[in-house]
């Protein structure tokens, strides 16, 4: 960032960081008080909340992201032993995702995530608004080059690796 950085540029660029920071401290807590993924602990709550079985799109809807991106987490979480994984009773084709006890007592005990305020933060703004900021980071992601690519959950990555 040079000398001629406007003030515009720095004030939105230190929103980010802020944000940043919420999402990591809240990331870290979750992975010290549960030993999961703020994104798998997001998963869980997600189901908890919903109170039945949801399918993949489903969770995917809820928690905002791509299919693939929360079916990477649920298997996790399945392998686990948190989620259980079902064909459904009406239609055997479909797979429904629902907590196991163990899931339950975890999501119980769970700190509250930055996801979550995220969330509510960004569908509190006006429709107009939240269709700016949405234009807004889609052009930036592109200039970054990283559009592409399905987004994982935030911090998942990170987890991966360090599994």
């Amino acid at each position: 960032m040079g000398s001629h950085a406007s003030s515009e540029g720095r004030a939105a660029i230190d929103a980010i960081r802020r944000i940043v920071q919420l999402l990591r401290k809240s990331s870290r807590e979750s992975e010290m008080r549960t030993g999961l993924s703020a994104a798998q602990l997001f998963v869980l709550q997600q189901l908890r909340a919903a109170g039945t079985p949801l399918t993949p799109s489903e969770l995917a809807r809820r928690t905002l992201t791509h299919q693939s991106s929360v079916s990477a987490v649920v298997r996790r979480l399945v392998e686990g032993g948190l989620v259980r994984r079902a064909g459904s009773a009406r239609d055997r084709r479909r797979v429904e995702l629902s907590l196991t006890e163990r899931g339950q007592k975890t999501t119980r005990a769970a700190p509250a995530l930055a996801q979550e305020r995220l969330i509510e933060a960004v569908e509190s703004l006006s429709p107009a608004r939240r269709m700016a900021l949405a234009r807004g980071l889609q052009q930036l992601t592109r200039q970054l080059g990283i559009a592409g690519e399905p987004p994982p959950m935030f911090f998942e990555e990170a987890m991966r690796r360090a599994q």
